[in-house]
């Protein structure tokens, strides 16, 4: 095994992931969180992993290349993925598009639902992967920033495109060409996560909100706004609102949001930063608006018909969970197929139907108007054209960038 000097995460970092383990994006059970319920719980493990062993300086040569595939003598693909975030039966006992996928195909596959936190599960298999070695897993499912970092290190397998037909040509616009894997030659989306306003229709006594210039300027909303704790989404959507694009920022151009924001903060306009705890507040009227999470809406509006959403003229963050083969994965090839079933539109709605997320696939909405004609109108499900133009992601940082960027929020929200 190589040694590696260790490139340890700033105090900054750390405590962003400690943040987003306890209250943002990393303690949401997916579909569990869609019922505005955070899990509560940090993974230390993890995060000791990450913070003792650090994050090797450069990738292994040889760690990408291609494995021993087995796909053609053993019919089977292991698949590691987030809590509740594949359909299940009406009995709970099985899981319709898998076992589909299986009598099509005679491809078994070995399911688990072992992915709690990015944080957690790269401490999982960083060892093996630093080694050179199999996972145990065929095909996995990250957040975008954990998977610029695994292709980065060179730990994630290339795609072999002529198994990815249906992916290749139904992978929606806005999720074709990350900044960190160009054209998807190593990665495709599983959902998309979009970053909206949202207020209580109530509580702002029958007025919409849908900017963020009137979320900070707002007199009548004074005391009465929350950010999120997640600095990607809070200064995403700020950089928007001022006109600059998050996906090119400059250093004087996150200065300039967190400046704008540090002034909504010394005026009390904002009455705090949150993670996913702004849902209860929400939805009381305590908060009367809020940049928020587009699957937290959608389950709210579904017990508050006062809750509402908007999508401002300058635009939105929209992140993504995505699909990865590990390096010496042993079954590369029907982990691609498996992959590229799930971008077939009738397998597709299916899985929308039951998640809830944004689906990324082309062509679904008369599938999932068969299953469902509400969710196919909706469009934090599936965007319509003029909503897709306006998502925006959050471009790759360096890691001198992530810690300098981290300290200045970190010192904006007062953590």
């Amino acid at each position: 095994m190589e040694s590696y000097e260790p490139e340890r995460l700033s105090s900054a970092q750390l405590a962003a992931m400690r943040r987003s383990l306890t209250s943002g994006r990393g303690a949401l059970t997916r579909r569990s969180l869609l019922r505005a319920s955070g899990m509560g719980a940090l993974a230390l493990g993890g995060m000791a992993t990450l913070g003792a062993c650090g994050i090797p300086p450069a990738k292994r040569a040889d760690a990408g290349a291609p494995s021993d595939d087995r796909s053609a003598e053993e019919k089977e693909v292991t698949f590691s993925n987030w809590t509740e975030y594949m359909d299940v039966s009406e009995d709970e006992k099985g899981r319709p598009t898998l076992e589909a996928f299986t009598k099509r195909t005679g491809i078994r596959v070995r399911y688990t639902e072992d992915i709690n936190d990015n944080v957690e599960f790269f401490g999982k298999i960083k060892p093996q992967l630093a080694a050179g070695q199999n996972t145990g897993r065929d095909l996995i499912c990250v957040t975008d920033w954990l998977a610029a970092r695994i292709i980065r290190l060179g730990w994630a397998q290339k795609l072999d495109a002529s198994n990815l037909p249906h992916a290749f040509a139904n992978v929606s616009a806005q999720f074709r060409t990350p900044d960190w894997d160009p054209g998807r030659a190593y990665s495709y989306p599983w959902t998309g996560i979009p970053t909206v306003i949202a207020y209580n229709v109530k509580a702002t006594g029958g007025r919409k909100v849908d900017s963020v210039t009137q979320l900070l300027d707002d007199p009548k909303l004074k005391g009465r706004v929350s950010f999120l704790s997640e600095m990607r989404d809070t200064i995403g959507m700020t950089l928007l609102d001022q006109g600059k694009d998050p996906g090119k920022f400059t250093d004087t151009d996150f200065d300039g949001a967190i400046g704008r924001l540090q002034k909504a903060v010394d005026k009390k306009q904002i009455r705090r930063f949150t993670g996913n705890d702004y849902t209860a507040d929400l939805s009381k009227g305590d908060i009367a608006a809020c940049v928020g999470w587009a699957g937290d809406i959608i389950q709210l509006q579904a017990d508050n018909p006062d809750i509402r959403f908007a999508i401002p003229a300058a635009g939105y963050i929209t992140s993504s969970d995505n699909l990865l083969v590990p390096a010496q994965a042993r079954h590369k090839t029907n982990a691609e197929k498996l992959i590229d079933y799930y971008y077939e539109p009738p397998v597709a709605a299916q899985l929308a139907a039951y998640i809830n997320y944004v689906c990324p696939v082309d062509g679904v909405r008369d599938e999932l108007a068969r299953i469902d004609e509400s969710m196919a109108s909706n469009t934090l499900i599936l965007p319509d054209k003029e909503m897709a133009a306006k998502s925006r992601s959050f471009r790759s940082l360096s890691t001198k960038e992530e810690t300098a960027y981290e300290e200045k929020f970190a010192k904006l929200i007062g953590a």
